[in-house]
């Protein structure tokens, strides 16, 4: 049978096509993925060899899992959204484990509340506002006067938006691992 010839049809590509493409795809990037797998490796180094536990259930399992796998992909935008969800699942279920919450808790009450209890330090509160602030314009329509609009920032800064994408999600990242090795998810074997 001809590899053009589709049986289904609601696609217009065969999965040979589909198969083509995906291969192009991974070739193409080959080099950056490896790249930024081995940056992933290096930063999952403080979480030792015991693990972490990951408090909220499947929503923050999902979160972390998925904000590697975009991170690794060059889906930058995914992998901010994602980790900002990761730190608010992840401390807001650990509060949770020891005193009751209000059912819908913003991101700045559950930062003060990890504060006092002693999950995250002094230190830790400018990066999570930080992470909040570089999420909120991906997530949030900005205009092009916002000076966290990511075009704006390109012009402003004359650094490409994939250049500022990047370095929004490496940073999302690493705070994603750094949450992940305090001391109250960190499991020392």
């Amino acid at each position: 049978m001809n590899d053009d010839v589709q049986l289904d049809m609601f696609s217009s590509a065969s999965d040979l096509g589909f198969m083509r493409s995906l291969l192009a795809d991974l070739h193409d990037d080959l080099p950056d993925k490896i790249a930024r797998f081995r940056q992933l490796a290096d930063l999952s180094l403080s979480l030792g060899a015991g693990g972490t536990m990951l408090s909220g259930g499947q929503a923050t399992y999902r979160a972390w899992q998925e904000a590697r796998s975009s991170f690794v992909h060059g889906n930058y935008i995914a992998t901010v959204m994602l980790c900002q969800g990761l730190a608010e699942h992840l401390l807001a279920s650990f509060l949770e484990m020891g005193q009751p919450l209000p059912p819908k808790i913003s991101f700045y009450e559950t930062l003060n509340r990890s504060l006092a209890a002693g999950v995250i330090s002094e230190a830790d509160v400018p990066d999570l506002k930080r992470l909040m602030q570089v999420r909120n314009p991906l997530s949030h329509f900005r205009g092009m006067d916002d000076a966290f609009n990511l075009t704006r920032r390109m012009l402003n800064s004359g650094v490409m938006v994939e250049d500022h994408l990047k370095g929004d999600a490496s940073f999302a990242l690493s705070m994603a691992v750094r949450l992940l090795s305090l001391p109250s998810f960190r499991l020392d074997g």
